[in-house]
């Protein structure tokens, strides 16, 4: 495993991607108060651990294999959601640096996914709207769409079967997100798959889970800047700067 750290670049023979699942919080778009970002991805973490907690408990009881599924209520999310009094232009801001991407890779034939533990009614589908980014992808995959959210690989299976076509077998899943629960999800859904997914770890929160060393397709990009720039090197741009400096993305 290389070192986060290091001067390592991309493997330049890392195969281009014919699927790209993206993050939303923090990835394609970004909270004009970070601190609101930290708070939900706190909550969420908190969800995550209760969720864990109850799923224990109902294994133990005996009628747990045959009672019906119920729809998960989410509770701290819709209460997050309905205590907000800003519009999601007023709270949020698109990542610049990554609407090019998007559309080199569409241009590129990449199918494109939105994979989210934010709820789509109310929120979700809303910042997709406002920021003109719906119209790029061909599954979005929010906290409702799912039993179980990010770490576990349901949403990230979910909208690989919401593409459009089924997979194939030359198709190369790359997931980028900026959180440590974005990377555990894609290594998920590549155990539950039975093939590789790369996870994308976009800046240091996500970068940090290198450090455990079992993710060797891991790659890492400091910045959505050093992302850009590595689609660009992978697929090419309509106007090629002259000279580019190395970007500073490290495989793990």
């Amino acid at each position: 495993m290389g070192s986060i750290l290091g001067d390592e670049t991309l493997d330049s023979n890392l195969t281009p991607p014919t699927i790209v699942l993206f993050d939303l919080d923090g990835t394609l778009v970004h909270h004009v108060n970070p601190r609101v970002l930290q708070t939900l991805e706190f909550l969420d973490d908190c969800s995550h651990r209760a969720a864990r907690l109850v799923a224990r408990f109902r294994l133990m009881r005996r009628h747990a294999a045959t009672a019906p599924r119920k729809a998960p209520k989410l509770l701290v999310h819709r209460v997050l959601h309905r205590v907000r009094r800003k519009s999601v232009e007023e709270m949020l801001l698109p990542c610049e640096n990554l609407r090019p991407v998007l559309e080199r890779l569409r241009a590129n034939g990449v199918l494109l996914g939105v994979v989210s533990n934010g709820l789509g009614r109310g929120y979700g589908h809303d910042v997709l709207e406002a920021f003109d980014l719906k119209k790029y992808f061909s599954a979005c995959i929010f906290r409702e769409d799912v039993g179980r959210g990010k770490p576990w690989p349901d949403s990230i299976l979910a909208a690989l079967g919401g593409l459009g076509r089924d997979l194939r077998a030359r198709d190369v899943i790359w997931y980028v997100g900026d959180q440590r629960k974005d990377i555990d999800a894609a290594m998920a859904a590549a155990a539950s798959l039975d093939r590789p997914i790369v996870p994308i770890a976009l800046g240091p929160r996500a970068a940090m889970r290198a450090v455990e060393g079992d993710c060797p397709n891991m790659q890492i990009a400091w910045s959505a800047h050093e992302l850009e720039r590595v689609f660009y090197d992978i697929f090419g741009t309509e106007e090629q700067s002259p000279m580019r400096a190395p970007y500073p993305v490290v495989s793990a």
